[in-house]
C-alpha cells in the first residue's frame, strides 16, 4: 500500500487559522483547538486512503471532496504519492464558486 503525503495549501492553513479565530471567539480557545486540530487529524488520514469522497470535475479537474462532521467541506487533489488539501470551507461556504475562481 502507497502512504501518500498530505500537504497543505497556503489557502486551507489561513482559512484552518480563520475558523480557529471564529471559534475561539464564539466559543472558546480551547474549543477552537480541538475542532481545528481534529479536522487536521483527519486530512491526515487521508494519507493511507486518500480516494475517500467524491469527484468534483465539474468544479475542477481533478477535485475531491469530503466532508467532516456535516458541517466542513474538505476539497482535495490526489497524485500519485501526494494529497494536497486545496481548502477547508466552513458552514455552507460556496466552495464550487471559490475553487472555480481559484482555477480560472
Amino acid at each position: 500500500m502507497i502512504r501518500h503525503t498530505v500537504i497543505f495549501s497556503p489557502e486551507a492553513q489561513e482559512q484552518l487559522t480563520s475558523l480557529y479565530r471564529y471559534i475561539s471567539a464564539a466559543a472558546s480557545p480551547e474549543i477552537a483547538e480541538r475542532y481545528t486540530s481534529s479536522i487536521v487529524a483527519y486530512c491526515e488520514s487521508l494519507q493511507d486512503f486518500p480516494l475517500r469522497g467524491t469527484r468534483r470535475d465539474d468544479v475542477r479537474p481533478g477535485l475531491r471532496i469530503t466532508n467532516y462532521k456535516k458541517r466542513a467541506v474538505i476539497a482535495f487533489a490526489v497524485n500519485t504519492d501526494l494529497v494536497s488539501i486545496i481548502g477547508i470551507y466552513y458552514g455552507g461556504q460556496d466552495y464550487e464558486t471559490a475553487l472555480q475562481s481559484d482555477f480560472d
